[in-house]
């Protein structure tokens, strides 16, 4: 079980290729394996199991530890992408472009991968990365 002292979101050796095959939606299943290529294609990582149901690209050591570059989850009702903190103030123009969506702290909920701009969620992608990187220290707005 895990304490304070022991994240429970840290890389595992679990097989990505598993845990997506096992989501249960066929719709779904189709989008986060799409959404996988995309996320490998834009940070240049491989997949990864971070914990028991997120997929992450890369790592990056920010203040609370060790994350993701980018990453996603398959829920039930949503993809769930995990992105840099503050973008929807950083990317306001981006996220206008995106398509249909909804943002918490942090992470943009997708119901359908088909219904979203992929250029558009490509940069958002990219511009997370950036920031995790140490490439764009930008707060302000696009």
């Amino acid at each position: 079980m895990a304490t304070s002292r022991q994240p429970v979101t840290v890389p595992t050796d679990a097989s990505v290729d598993d845990f997506l095959a096992a989501v249960a939606d066929e719709r779904r299943r189709a989008d986060a394996l799409r959404l996988c290529a995309i996320l490998r294609d834009v940070t240049g990582e491989p997949p990864v199991m971070w914990g028991p149901s997120i997929v992450g690209f890369g790592s990056y050591h920010g203040p609370t530890g060790d994350w993701p570059l980018a990453g996603f989850s398959p829920r039930k009702q949503q993809l769930v992408l995990y992105l840099v903190g503050g973008y929807e103030e950083r990317y306001p123009t981006l996220l206008a472009r995106l398509g249909p969506h909804r943002t918490g702290k942090g992470c943009l909920y997708l119901k359908r991968l088909d219904d979203v701009d992929e250029g558009t969620l490509r940069e958002l992608v990219e511009r997370t990365v950036r920031v995790h990187r140490g490439v764009d220290r930008s707060h302000r707005p696009e």
